[in-house]
């Protein structure tokens, strides 16, 4: 069974549905979550599901502590799902296998500020008729790491970024586990 690993920032919609997925799957299984926000909603989904959790600050997560945590979990896979800071190089050396998604087809809508809400409200403001999600892995740079898979959703009727978010949720809540279980899939 491969360790899997959860970075978030904020409500863990993503997370959950991860943690779902993998319950009772034998391919992996999702021993811990690390958040950078104290007063996040994913720290409840963790104490749901008798998941440890790993609290720090940016600091933390660019001077070891977060490298040194991490190794005491032997993450086959580490998964950001819906973390806000840049990755640290020192932590892409030692586990190169990190992946995130993101809220759009990249390379549209991506790079620095562009997550959440930003990236709906910019898609809308450029009137798209379609958006979607990628799932990538994760390099030194924002969003510029290896394509692993996209998926679209048309969005002509939608009249908000709101609207929009609720259609990514579903794309996300949909494809990530699954994507996440081809990767450890390959990786035997």
């Amino acid at each position: 069974m491969k360790n899997i690993v959860l970075f978030a920032s904020g409500n863990g919609t993503n997370a959950e549905e991860i943690i779902r997925y993998f319950k009772n799957n034998s391919q992996g299984t999702v021993v811990a979550i690390f958040t950078n926000k104290s007063d996040a909603k994913v720290l409840d989904r963790a104490k749901n599901h008798e998941i440890p959790a790993v609290v720090f600050n940016r600091i933390q997560l660019n001077e070891g502590f977060v490298l040194q945590e991490l190794r005491n979990f032997k993450p086959d896979l580490i998964v950001l799902a819906g973390f806000l800071l840049k990755f640290p190089e020192s932590i892409l050396k030692e586990f190169p296998n990190v992946i995130n998604i993101h809220p759009a087809l990249l390379p549209k809508y991506g790079g620095k500020g562009m997550y959440g809400m930003n990236v709906h409200q910019a898609v809308l403001d450029n009137k798209e008729q379609e958006t979607g999600i990628t799932i990538h892995y994760v390099n030194e740079n924002y969003d510029e790491g290896e394509f692993i898979f996209q998926k679209s959703v048309n969005i002509e009727d939608c009249q908000s970024a709101k609207e929009i978010a609720s259609k990514i949720h579903i794309l996300e809540h949909r494809y990530f586990p699954e994507v996440i279980a081809d990767i450890l899939n390959s990786k035997n």
